[in-house]
């Protein structure tokens, strides 16, 4: 049965925090030299600003897909857009570092229950197959497209006004949400068999948050206490592998990773996520603090990353017309690695051009496997598991790229501590901490070489970090090719297909 206008306009609205969510995440990057400033943020306190959102998506998002198939997937969405938009506010005239964290990662819980009600509620919309893939396409393309708008608008904003102003997006939003989402979007609900376990929501947390914090501690210099927690955070993953192997309906379906084609589909897409969020916080930080360009000629400079990893999904289905998906997937892991050599040597030479153009390579690359790798993991399960098989590569994704921002961030940050030679005489523990600590010292103390020597140790540390990526790529480029060398075709998302729907 065709799609009523009215579900063409239920699926504008559930573009709505589509966008929003993709958008907060690059908003946050440029804004954040403002934050250390204004708020005098430390080098981990930083870190924080931009992992807790991204992790607490990640560790709720199976979880929310659950309890909205208990108490109803449209209920969930308007309980948590109206959570985010109150959340947006208090978040943009905190009055501390301390208290934006916990308001981000409040955010991040609240951001949690957008993706999978929005593709329930799609699913609803759009009985027809061949609708049901166009809306879907366009939802996908709205995700890319709030990951390149982001920089840019939040540039602007920069420009004219002060660094709450990325966060106040928020609020209209969802308030536009609120007010069209009752009329114009249908309830949904699943059978009422799922059951929320809470031991492995909190085990998830358990196992991700110490960890995390333990690493970065471990790279500015942590001691007993950071690595103790980095061991507690692998026990707590140990238990919670254990637990899910052991529940009928788990969290976290374990099953997807043991095959061979499936398992390096998501490891692949999570690594790649790894690698592609990390670089580009610290890309946009360079911008900024290294080669002194504006929050809006940062943001100008760093748009090409979410516009061609866009134009990279868009142009996968005629490519693999022409080639395998295996082919696909796999070229585009090459071309990975030549945009992060790129980027190493811009680095070096801080030079602005071959920074903005790798990371452009490097999202184009991506295109293929983002656009592939959801229909291989869908396509290898019943029908009746296709929900959570989608819930789980949508957290990979996210897991990937929170993890990439918290991992590398704390490589570059390390090489930076390593690397910084401060002048005799001048404050060094402040200097050391983070690049805009080492400004804040050689404003008050007159010593300019200070500043010169931050912004090479920093370039060190993105080239390092750049290195360290393109191995990465060229090492997975081997191991997911041959572990999808017996995957011949596989069903590629198109308007001809039915989508998962997130259960």
């Amino acid at each position: 049965m065709p799609a009523t206008p009215r579900a063409w306009l239920g699926l504008a609205v559930l573009m709505l925090p589509t966008l929003l969510v993709a958008l907060d995440i690059g908003v946050v990057f440029l804004a954040l030299p403002a934050i250390a400033v204004d708020l005098g943020a430390s080098g981990v306190q930083q870190l924080w600003l931009t992992d807790s959102y991204g992790f607490l998506i990640a560790g709720f998002l199976i979880t929310m897909g659950t309890l909205g198939d208990r108490i109803g997937r449209r209920k969930l969405l308007l309980i948590g857009a109206a959570a985010f938009g109150v959340l947006s506010v208090v978040a943009a005239f905190a009055s501390d570092a301390g208290t934006l964290i916990v308001t981000r990662a409040l955010l991040g819980v609240a951001g949690a229950t957008l993706m999978p009600s929005t593709l329930a509620l799609i699913s609803t919309l759009f009985p027809d197959a061949k609708q049901r893939g166009k809306a879907i396409s366009l939802w996908a393309l709205c995700q890319f497209s709030g990951a390149a708008l982001g920089p840019v608008l939040g540039g602007v904003l920069l420009a004219h006004f002060w660094w709450g102003s990325v966060f106040l997006l928020g609020a209209p939003v969802m308030l536009l949400l609120l007010v069209f989402g009752p009329a114009l979007l249908p309830e949904h609900r699943g059978t009422g068999d799922a059951k929320l376990d809470p031991v492995s929501v909190a085990l998830s947390l358990a196992t991700v948050l110490p960890a995390v914090w333990g690493i970065k501690e471990l790279a500015t210099g942590g001691g007993t206490a950071a690595a103790l927690a980095v061991l507690a955070g692998l026990g707590f993953g140990a238990a919670f592998v254990r637990r899910q192997r052991r529940l009928a309906a788990p969290l976290l379906d374990l099953s997807l990773f043991r095959r061979p084609q499936v398992g390096a589909v998501l490891v692949t897409m999570l690594l790649t996520g790894l690698f592609m969020a990390g670089m580009g916080m610290l890309v946009s930080q360079w911008f900024q603090l290294a080669l002194g360009l504006s929050p809006l000629e940062a943001a100008i400079w760093y748009a090409p990353m979410g516009l061609a990893i866009a134009l990279g999904c868009a142009l996968t289905p005629a490519l693999t017309r022409r080639v395998s998906p295996r082919f696909a997937i796999a070229a585009g892991l090459v071309l990975g690695v030549g945009g992060f050599v790129l980027v190493a040597v811009a680095g070096s030479a801080a030079d602005l051009l071959p920074a903005s153009a790798g990371l452009a390579i490097v999202a184009f690359g991506d295109g293929p496997l983002v656009a592939l790798g959801t229909g291989m993991v869908v396509g290898s399960v019943p029908p009746a598991r296709a929900g959570s098989a989608a819930s789980t590569s949508e957290t990979c994704l996210e897991l990937g790229g929170t993890l990439g921002m918290a991992l590398l961030g704390s490589l570059a940050a390390a090489v930076y501590r390593a690397r910084l030679v401060v002048p005799s005489g001048v404050p060094a523990d402040r200097a050391r901490e983070s690049l805009a600590g080492a400004e804040a010292v050689a404003k008050s103390t007159g010593a300019q070489e200070l500043v010169d020597n931050a912004h090479a140790a920093f370039g060190s540390g993105l080239s390092t970090v750049a290195w360290v990526s393109a191995a990465a790529f060229a090492v997975l480029t081997v191991v997911a090719g041959r572990a999808l060398n017996r995957q011949s075709r596989v069903a590629i998302p198109s308007s001809r297909q039915s989508s998962p729907s997130v259960n």
